[in-house]
């Protein structure tokens, strides 16, 4: 069965997700995720391998039916979407099963014609980069020129809404950053995004907000340069004094540290000047990135479950014990 999409106010919700649940027996692969996702943002969700990203992704698509919750992907039950419906949809899946026998410019052509408003072919190929391969089978295209045929199906129906699903792999630096002015202009042009990324830098340079999900849960959510909070943003100076020590300081004033340290290093050395006089050897202000927080936060969610697990173990033996006794 499928509905025909409700109108949409402009400010509502591209995608709201309430209490999302999957199972498959007794694994529970998402456990009881709530998020939103505004008109025009890019959404970065983030996540190691197996914590329930791609089965997340899956729903909102319409691939996969969920076991309970609410999902509304612009204004329509994913589970009931039409073919209206996923007109208004670009995704670019992690690997895709093309066959590779027409060239770039004629399977572009062919996607552009399944939809009512498509891109122009010429542009979509430019804007990937592919000009000078366009007359070429796919087949015979490199494992990163593929994956830019993969982006250009995506865009090519001028979608509402954009899944990028590890849409960098297999490109080399400049071909990253070419695809993030790429990114950029679509969110210039109103296109909201969902991206899954492994590369933390790339989450950073095109994310208004993320999610982290870990386990089937998200265990925070926020403005890019926000989560974590700000305790996992403090600043780390480090350096090595006199006698070879290595020293670290967390702060929120790593300036007045940083002038402490070189007015105490010129007090010992008696005002000598010359290279390296006045300041502490390998002295370095570490600002925390985005791959750091990111990093703290799986790892702080895992020490937790761990204890938890051990503590259920220790309660369960306990009982087993009174019980024998």
């Amino acid at each position: 069965m499928t509905t025909t999409p409700e109108p949409r106010n402009s400010s509502d919700p591209v995608v709201r997700v309430r209490d999302l649940h999957k199972s498959y027996g007794a694994f529970e692969a998402v456990a009881g995720i709530s998020f939103d996702i505004r008109p025009g943002e890019t959404f970065a969700l983030l996540g190691p391998n197996g914590a329930g990203k791609s089965t997340v992704i899956e729903i909102l698509e319409g691939y996969r039916d969920r076991t309970s919750g609410e999902v509304s992907v612009l204004g329509t039950d994913p589970q009931h979407g039409g073919l209206d419906w996923k007109a208004r949809l670009g995704i670019v899946l992690q690997s895709t099963g093309e066959s590779g026998n027409v060239t770039v410019a004629e399977q572009l052509a062919h996607f552009a014609s399944l939809y009512p408003n498509p891109r122009d072919v010429t542009e979509v190929i430019a804007a990937v980069g592919l000009e000078e391969k366009a007359k070429t089978r796919i087949s015979r295209l490199s494992g990163g020129q593929r994956r830019r045929v993969d982006v250009a199906l995506g865009i090519i129906g001028r979608p509402e809404l954009l899944f990028l699903d590890e849409p960098t792999t297999g490109f080399d630096p400049e071909a990253r950053h070419q695809f993030w002015d790429l990114v950029r202009s679509l969110k210039s042009e109103g296109t909201t995004i969902l991206l899954t990324t492994h590369y933390l830098d790339e989450a950073a340079q095109l994310g208004d907000r993320a999610g982290v999900i870990t386990g089937g849960r998200l265990i925070d959510i926020g403005a890019i340069d926000e989560i974590g909070g700000a305790e996992a943003r403090v600043p780390l100076v480090r350096w090595r004094d006199a006698a070879g020590q290595s020293h670290e300081i967390r702060t929120d004033q790593p300036g007045r540290v940083v002038a402490e340290l070189v007015a105490a290093s010129v007090g010992a050395s008696g005002g000598a000047s010359g290279k390296g006089a006045g300041e502490p050897a390998e002295l370095e202000v570490i600002r925390p990135s985005l791959e750091d927080v990111y990093l703290g936060l799986v790892r702080d969610d895992r020490a937790e479950t761990t204890a938890a697990a051990s503590a259920a173990d220790s309660s369960t033996s306990d009982d087993s014990t009174e019980v024998l006794a």
